[in-house]
């Protein structure tokens, strides 16, 4: 019987390092293992990250940042968006990086260009971002399987890029550095808005009474999902696509009196929605005009 095939009885061939055994750390560093390589120092602070490294990085030693780096071939920095800049300077000054030790980041707000002082000390730069959400538990390492990473690395370094990304089970997409912000923007706007989109939902729903509402809008949003990524602007429906003036004027004052924080919001993606179904030849400029109206309306009564 042949063992060729089982990652845990191949020769690793990299060493591993995780500065931020958060969520995405020790479930990227999990998938790496799993992968073949090996896992060699992580860094984690909070009694949650010491206790999630136990669990997905077992026998991990947990040490300082430039600990990690010192013991790693390849490094991979997952901490928050806004830490990132200041770390990397940290460990720059810190001399812990080796020339052709690989740094990889997984912030999808930034490209390469936020490492570049590790890079002129000789690191080999990727940005590595899982288009996904994370629990930190096990099952996240199930669903890195087809999970898309938004890639951006110097052309030499797309190959490795390409191939970390499909060990761990993902889908390689090319992002340019200057497009890195948009990029970020999109995400969070399709997953983060939609989250509270469904929730706000589901509070209207229990002010009307209704006693299971995630019940009742299940199927309605698992539709309306898989009709927008498959149709796009031709799936849209609704009084907005419609043109109904009058039931958005009413979607407005009610919401006004019961929830006062949605109206805004209301409002703007309905603005967003009449352009595009405008855009698509759904929506009539005539009725339009009529709904723009009412929207304004709404807009100005705040």
């Amino acid at each position: 019987m042949t063992t060729a095939g089982d990652p845990a009885r191949r020769p690793a061939r990299l060493t591993v390092g995780i500065v931020g055994a958060g969520r995405v750390g020790a479930v990227l560093g999990a998938a790496l293992a799993r992968a073949g390589h090996r896992v060699t120092a992580a860094s984690a602070v909070s009694k949650a990250s010491l206790a999630r490294a136990e669990r997905l990085l077992p026998g991990v030693p947990i040490v300082p940042p430039p600990d990690v780096l010192a013991r790693s071939e390849l490094v991979l920095l997952t901490v928050p968006d806004d830490v990132l800049p200041g770390l990397v300077e940290g460990l720059a000054t810190a001399e812990p990086v080796r020339p052709g030790q690989l740094v990889v980041h997984t912030s999808g707000r930034y490209g390469v260009r936020v490492l570049d002082a590790l890079t002129r000390r000789g690191a080999l730069p990727l940005a590595l971002h899982p288009a996904m959400t994370f629990t930190g538990r096990a099952e996240d390492l199930t669903r890195l399987a087809g999970a898309c990473f938004g890639v951006t690395a110097p052309d030499q370094l797309r190959p490795i890029a390409d191939a970390l990304v499909l060990e761990m089970g993902g889908d390689p997409q090319w992002v340019e550095e200057d497009r890195r912000p948009l990029y970020h923007a999109a995400l969070a706007g399709g997953a983060n808005h939609l989250s509270t989109l469904v929730n706000e939902s589901v509070d209207l729903l229990r002010r009307c009474g209704v006693a299971d509402p995630e019940r009742l809008l299940a199927p309605l949003l698992y539709a309306a999902l898989d009709n927008a990524l498959r149709q796009g602007d031709s799936a849209l429906t609704g009084p907005v696509a419609r043109g109904d003036a009058g039931t958005v004027a009413a979607h407005v004052r009610e919401l006004r009196e019961v929830s006062p924080h949605a109206v805004n919001a209301y409002v703007a993606m309905a603005r967003l929605t009449a352009d595009r179904a405008l855009a698509a030849g759904i929506l009539k400029a005539d009725d339009a005009e009529a709904l723009l109206d009412a929207l304004a309306e709404g807009a100005a009564d705040q």
